[in-house]
């Protein structure tokens, strides 16, 4: 993806960096990743070709790296309960999540195939996969990494085909859905 080093991060790299997806996202805004070339993304960031290539194998590499709060923020939303879940509704973060969607809904599904594929669905998948199987462990849960498995595969497909118009609801509608079927594996061992 990016050529992060696990050495702190050179404040003037992350400033590059932020540059570059801002210009991405304001450039996607417009009109789809497929359309966009390096050479604009770099004249409005303020940097050089080269640079770019520093930082960036690809303008797909950007745009994961651009959309990885996304996939933050939906590890978050998931698990954003204590306790024991209500089975029904979902919790406010995972509703505020899905309501906040819409921006950027175009590059979500240029990076996230239906299935819940694609670089950005990679990412997704592996990351919520990670932290359901932290948490699971963690209160000694019977089949972790199955379960683990399931919940990022069924998260990420619902998302991906939600956002490409394969599934008909509201983000209240489809985060109380997805929250539902999230629970029921949860619960099901």
């Amino acid at each position: 993806m990016t050529t992060r080093s696990a050495a702190p991060e050179d404040p003037r790299a992350a400033r590059t960096r932020a540059k570059l997806r801002q210009a991405l996202l304001e450039e996607c805004a417009r009109r789809p990743l497929a359309e966009v070339g390096v050479a604009e993304l770099v004249r409005r960031a303020g940097v050089g070709r080269a640079t770019f290539y520093v930082h960036y194998a690809d303008l797909e590499a950007l745009a994961v790296d651009a959309c990885a709060d996304v996939v933050r923020e939906a590890v978050d939303a998931l698990h954003a309960w204590r306790g024991r879940p209500d089975p029904v509704s979902a919790p406010d973060a995972l509703l505020a999540f899905f309501a906040e969607l819409a921006p950027h809904a175009a590059l979500y599904r240029a990076l996230l195939s239906p299935g819940g594929g694609g670089p950005l669905g990679r990412v997704l998948h592996r990351d919520l996969r990670a932290r359901s199987l932290a948490e699971r462990e963690l209160v000694g849960a019977a089949d972790a990494p199955l379960i683990a498995s399931a919940v990022a595969a069924t998260f990420a497909g619902v998302l991906a085909d939600w956002l490409h118009g394969l599934l008909e609801a509201t983000p209240e509608e489809i985060a109380h859905q997805v929250w539902q079927l999230l629970v029921a594996l949860h619960l099901s061992r």
